[in-house]
């Protein structure tokens, strides 16, 4: 298995759409996801990439292509023949004057627990550093420890309450914002460092320049 942080594109939204539709209430619509990848000059959105190892027919078997794509559809790996896995986690970014914004952050749902939101949010710390963010703010439901502390492991700390933030049940929400200072960079590239070690994933996202406009 590899795992793979790269800009989101549009074939994309299917398998987003199905995480967002799992995760929150109301979901973004599909072409609100079109509109952040491919209209607005603020977004960016990236997507983590899960990719099996490909199927290894036996040599006699190789000779015969259509058996190795059997094999690897069996497997359930067929999207590792045009080099895309499956998404199991996905954010975006605005970025605004001197504000890095996360709009949305989520996992799917049977990955949660493997770390692989720090991931995300780590590309996001990383994108903002490239394009020389001055601070990151997001919002996260009061009631949500459990991010809070990854938040704050990162940097974040509260810096106001929004009351009835959340549409769905009317729950508050706390703003959160770091500082991109210089202390604050170098604790985030140590924690990037260690989660590298820890994940072997490819950025193909934080340090890229948007492959379109």
């Amino acid at each position: 298995m590899s795992l793979t942080l790269r800009y989101m594109q549009l074939p994309d939204i299917q398998q987003v759409a199905a995480i967002d539709k799992s995760c929150f209430q109301p979901p973004w619509s599909r072409d609100s996801y079109a509109f952040e990848i491919k209209e607005s000059r603020v977004s960016h959105m990236v997507v983590l990439d899960r990719l099996e190892e490909p199927f290894q027919a036996p040599a006699r078997a190789r000779q015969n292509g259509w058996l190795v794509k059997l094999g690897e559809k069996l497997r359930g790996n067929s999207r590792s023949l045009n080099g895309r896995g499956n998404i199991i986690g996905y954010g975006g970014l605005w970025k605004i004057q001197g504000e890095a914004h996360v709009s949305t952050i989520a996992t799917h749902p049977d990955y949660r627990g493997n770390g692989y939101g720090e991931i995300l949010l780590a590309g996001m710390f990383g994108k903002a550093l490239r394009l020389n963010a001055e601070f990151i703010v997001l919002e996260v439901r009061v009631s949500n420890a459990v991010a809070q502390g990854l938040y704050q492991k990162y940097g974040f700390s509260r810096f106001g309450r929004r009351r009835n933030y959340y549409r769905n049940d009317n729950e508050d929400a706390w703003e959160m914002r770091v500082k991109l200072d210089r202390e604050t960079r170098r604790q985030f590239m140590r924690l990037y460092d260690e989660l590298l070690d820890r994940h072997e994933f490819r950025d193909a996202y934080s340090w890229k320049a948007r492959p379109w406009g």
